[in-house]
């Protein structure tokens, strides 16, 4: 059995059990998330939505809130002494573990 959910601009497949990281969400630690935004869900037949499935929840639980490893973004332009540019960027994240999939 698994689902197709759509969260933060991205489509994410998952199953019961599973650890997933998503853009960061409004919720305390310790505390469940459910998802309604479900694309499709496979449980002895394939159910696809349009754009959702009606009445499919994927209800996760809420483990932990962090921030990526560092990227560096560095900005050269060649010849040209003062257009070199570097920047750092960190995404914050929310991991999560599904526990039911409806």
């Amino acid at each position: 059995m698994y689902a197709i959910i759509e969260t933060g601009g991205k489509q994410l497949k998952v199953e019961e059990g599973s650890v997933i990281y998503v853009e960061k969400l409004d919720v305390n630690e310790g505390e469940t998330y459910t998802f309604d935004k479900v694309i499709a869900v496979e449980n002895e037949g394939l159910k696809l939505g349009t754009p959702y499935v009606d009445g499919a929840t994927v209800t996760c639980k809420v483990e932990k809130h962090g921030k990526e490893k560092k990227i560096v973004i560095f900005k050269y332009k060649q010849k040209k002494g003062s257009t070199r540019r570097k920047q750092g960027h960190r995404q914050p994240y929310t991991k999560l573990t599904v526990e039911k999939i409806a």
